[in-house]
């Protein structure tokens, strides 16, 4: 039985996605890099055309963006430095002490209920004069080799991070030109819809972004005031650190959370002022998931807040740790096609068919 014309299309398509899908799998480690560096150019790109149109050559516009970035980030890792410089020589001379003040009231209490429960402190005095005294390489090794990372696993990485600013920069210098490279590969009767979508997912990605650095900023001033009315000593960087870092959900708010707590116990050493730091960490991530998320991410895309909590769990337990970060972007991305796909079943003959006619309007005066 031939195949109709319309058979031959659809199976052509099939054929491309089937074949662009395996060698997007078969080629994934090696895309990465290049995807991540689309991702930088095209948040970038914006600051570029502003910085082209007040007469700044695009090369530099590009170098100046990317150097900004790196900058920002760096600044950000360097915002740990000083809390683990303070805090590391500290572990080795108080928390053995602290230890000892525990046993001193966990022992009798245990006791009372017929339990010999104690703390080995020599042991963990050992540990923690391993892991300050010059051994750090050994703990290290055995970490990478528990997780199974390789020294070529790891220069991956490095090779990664130096050529992801790289590739962006050069997307970024002819940005233009390969959008409307890729444009043209579109079919032309599809044309007009297509590039309305892309209009439309680009407003909302960029409304994401903006809501995104804005949670970041208020989270950021929350957390440095809040640690520096219960008394830290490093509240700022701690405080600052946790705001910018919460762009990565739950990790960043994790680490600045340990980092936080461990720093109350070296200082305060008491129970009040380690949970202090934790109300103020609870309040926190209340005001942000119920309010700061749904209220500026979700709205600014469109996006009900049950919705922005659905879309975290389910790209969080389809695609792990990488889900939770493209969760509300990819869904500003599919909450665009839902919206077109409805106007399109509203619009179509499985909807309207047997619906009652629209009375005529009345002309009388």
């Amino acid at each position: 039985m031939p195949l109709t014309a319309n058979q031959i299309r659809a199976l052509l398509w099939i054929t491309i996605a089937v074949v662009s899908g395996l060698l997007l799998s078969l080629l994934a480690p090696v895309l990465m890099p290049f995807v991540l560096a689309a991702v930088l150019a095209y948040a970038l790109h914006p600051l570029v055309e502003r910085l082209h149109a007040r007469r700044v050559p695009r090369w530099l516009g590009a170098g100046l963006a990317i150097a900004g970035l790196m900058l920002v980030l760096t600044a950000v890792v360097l915002l740990i430095v000083p809390v683990i410089t303070k805090q590391v020589p500290l572990l080795r001379e108080q928390v053995p002490e602290l230890l000892d003040r525990l046993n001193a009231w966990l022992k009798p209490l245990a006791g009372r209920f017929g339990v010999n429960l104690a703390v080995d402190v020599s042991f963990v005095r050992e540990g923690l004069g391993k892991l300050i005294s010059g051994h750090e390489g050994e703990i290290i090794d055995g970490l990478l080799s528990s997780l199974r990372i390789g020294g070529s696993a790891l220069a991956a990485v490095f090779g990664n991070l130096f050529l992801m600013p790289i590739v962006a920069y050069y997307l970024l210098l002819d940005w233009a030109n390969l959008v409307e490279r890729a444009k043209s590969l579109i079919p032309p009767r599809w044309q007009e819809s297509v590039q309305s979508f892309l209009d439309e997912t680009d407003e909302v990605l960029g409304q994401y972004l903006r809501g995104q650095v804005l949670v970041m900023g208020i989270l950021a001033v929350f957390y440095a005031v809040g640690l520096a009315l219960v008394g830290l000593d490093l509240a700022l960087p701690i405080g600052v650190f946790t705001g910018l870092a919460v762009f990565v959900p739950y990790l960043g708010f994790g680490l600045g959370l340990v980092m936080a707590l461990v720093a109350a116990l070296l200082e305060f050493q008491s129970v009040l002022g380690v949970a202090l730091v934790g109300m103020v960490y609870l309040v926190g991530q209340v005001v942000e998931s119920m309010y700061l998320t749904p209220r500026l991410l979700g709205e600014r895309i469109g996006l009900h807040p049950i919705a922005v909590i659905f879309a975290l769990l389910a790209f969080g337990h389809l695609f792990g740790f990488v889900g939770v970060l493209i969760a509300l972007p990819a869904s500003a991305v599919l909450l665009v096609g839902i919206r077109r796909a409805r106007t399109a079943y509203m619009a179509s003959r499985l909807y309207l068919d047997g619906a009652p006619a629209a009375a005529p309007p009345d002309e009388t005066p």
